[in-house]
C-alpha cells in the first residue's frame, strides 16, 4: 500500500503533520481521524487532495460547475424535521463512540427521506476524502445557515463535535416548538375568520340579490340600510372578478415593496410599533437573540462572530441593526451587556440577565434561561390575543348578521304599514 502525506488540527487548533499507510486517500483520511485530529490536506508525493479547516466564519457555499450551490434531488429541500432529527441522532451516535463515516452508514441506512439520503451519501464521500463536517456543511446553505455550520466548526476544533450536536438539536427543537405554538395560537383565528368571511360573501351574492327585486316591487323607497346592502350586494356580484384582482394585486405591490430595502425597514419598524402586536414581536425577537446567543457561545464560537450570525436569526431589521451596533461597542471593549443598553431596542432582562451572565462567567447558560422566559412570555401573551380575536370576530359577525336582518325586516314592516 502507498504511503500518503497529511497535515491535520488537533483539539488546541496546532497543525500536526505525518505520514500513514493506507489503499487510497479516502483511506488515509478515515485513519488520520482515527488518531483523534482533523485533516486538513491529504496528499501523495507533495500534491493536496483534500480541503481545508478554517477558524473563521462559514465560508460561502461552494459553487458546482454552473456555479451554483449543490442541489439535492433536483433543487428538493430537506425539510426542518429531518434536519432536526439528522441532528440529534448524530450526536447521539457520536456520543456513542462512532467514528464520523460509521456514524453516516448508520444515518443514511435508516433514513426513508429521499433528499436526506443523497445529501449525507454526497457528505460521507467528501467526509471520506479528507474534508471536515462543517466544510461539507456549507456547501448546503439551505439546510445548514450560517449558525449550524460555524457551530460545527467550534465542536472540531475543541473536540467536544458531539455536545455541540446535542446543543444544535436542542437549538433547533426550541425553534420548532416555537413555530409550532404561533400556528396552533393563530390557526383557530384564521378558521374563524376564514368562515366568517365565506359567510358574508354568500349571503351578499346569493341570498340578497333574490330579496332585491322582492323589494323592487314593492315600488316605496326603501330605508337607508337596505339600499346600502342592495348596493354592497349589486356591486360584489357584477364586479367580483375585480374586486378579487384589486386585491391580488395590493398583495403583489405589498409583497414587492417589502422586498425592497426600504420597505423591508419600514415595515419592521411599524411591526415593533403596533399597538398590542408590537411588544410581542420585540419579545420574539429578543428570544431568537439570546437564545442564538446563547448556543453559539456555548459552543465556542467567538462572540463578536456570535453577534455577526445573531443578527440575521432575529427576523427584524431594526433589531439586527441594533445588534451590529452592539457588536462594534464590543469590539472596542465594552461588555455585551452596555453595548446592548446603548442600543435602546431590547427589553431591560435581557440586559440584566446578560450582566449577571458576564460577572458571573455564565453568560451561554444566563442567556438560554432568558430565551425560555421570553418565551414563555410570549406563549402567555399569544393565549392572550387569541383569547380577544375570537370574540372580536364573533361580534362583528353578529353585528353583520343583525345590519342584514334589519335591513331586510325595514322595508316589510314599512309595506305592513302602508297597507294599514
Amino acid at each position: 500500500m502507498p504511503d500518503f502525506t497529511y497535515e491535520a488540527m488537533d483539539r488546541t487548533g496546532n497543525t500536526t503533520r505525518g505520514t500513514i499507510t493506507a489503499r487510497d486517500s479516502a483511506d488515509a483520511a478515515v485513519k488520520v481521524r482515527a488518531l483523534g485530529v482533523f485533516p486538513t490536506s491529504i496528499g501523495t508525493g507533495g500534491k493536496a487532495a483534500s480541503s481545508s479547516v478554517s477558524m473563521g466564519a462559514a465560508k460561502p457555499a461552494k459553487a458546482g460547475a454552473n456555479g451554483a450551490a449543490l442541489s439535492i434531488g433536483g433543487g428538493k429541500k430537506v425539510g426542518r424535521i429531518h434536519i432536526l432529527l439528522f441532528t440529534r441522532e448524530m450526536a447521539d451516535l457520536l456520543d456513542a463512540g462512532l467514528p464520523m463515516d460509521r456514524a453516516f452508514s448508520v444515518l443514511i441506512d435508516q433514513t426513508d427521506n429521499p433528499p436526506l439520503q443523497a445529501m449525507l451519501t454526497t457528505m460521507q464521500g467528501e467526509i471520506r476524502a479528507g474534508q471536515a463536517l462543517s466544510d461539507a456543511l456549507t456547501k448546503y446553505p439551505r439546510e445548514f445557515p450560517p449558525l449550524f455550520a460555524n457551530m460545527v466548526r467550534a465542536g472540531e476544533v475543541s473536540g467536544q463535535l458531539a455536545s455541540v450536536m446535542a446543543r444544535l438539536a436542542d437549538f433547533m427543537e426550541k425553534e420548532q416548538v416555537r413555530r409550532s405554538q404561533i400556528v396552533a395560537a393563530l390557526t383557530y383565528p384564521m378558521v374563524l375568520i376564514s368562515v366568517a368571511l365565506l359567510a358574508v360573501t354568500f349571503l351578499l351574492t346569493f341570498v340578497i340579490p333574490k330579496l332585491s327585486a322582492v323589494f323592487k316591487d314593492m315600488g316605496a323607497d326603501l330605508p337607508l340600510p337596505t339600499v346600502v346592502l342592495l348596493g354592497s350586494a349589486d356591486v360584489i356580484a357584477k364586479y367580483w372578478w375585480a374586486i378579487l384582482l384589486g386585491i391580488a394585486g395590493i398583495v403583489f405591490a405589498f409583497r414587492t415593496w417589502v422586498r425592497t430595502d426600504a420597505g423591508h425597514r419600514t415595515f419592521d419598524a411599524f411591526r415593533l410599533n403596533m399597538p398590542l402586536f408590537g411588544a410581542l414581536a420585540l419579545k420574539i425577537a429578543s428570544a431568537r437573540l439570546v437564545r442564538t446567543l446563547g448556543t453559539l457561545l456555548g459552543g465556542g464560537v467567538p462572540i463578536l462572530e456570535a453577534l455577526d450570525i445573531s443578527s440575521t436569526a432575529v427576523g427584524n431589521v431594526l433589531a439586527a441593526e441594533a445588534i451590529t451596533a452592539a457588536r462594534g461597542g464590543v469590539r472596542q471593549g465594552e461588555t455585551l451587556h452596555e453595548a446592548l443598553a446603548r442600543a435602546g431596542l431590547f427589553p431591560p432582562v435581557v440586559k440584566h440577565m446578560i450582566a449577571v451572565g458576564e460577572e458571573t462567567g455564565r453568560l451561554p447558560n444566563m442567556l438560554i434561561r432568558t430565551a425560555d422566559t421570553l418565551d414563555f412570555e410570549v406563549d402567555n401573551a399569544m393565549r392572550r390575543l387569541t383569547s380577544l380575536v375570537e370574540p372580536l370576530v364573533v361580534l362583528l359577525m353578529g353585528g353583520f348578521v343583525g345590519f342584514v336582518v334589519l335591513s331586510i325586516l325595514m322595508p316589510i314592516f314599512q309595506a305592513n304599514t302602508l297597507v294599514k
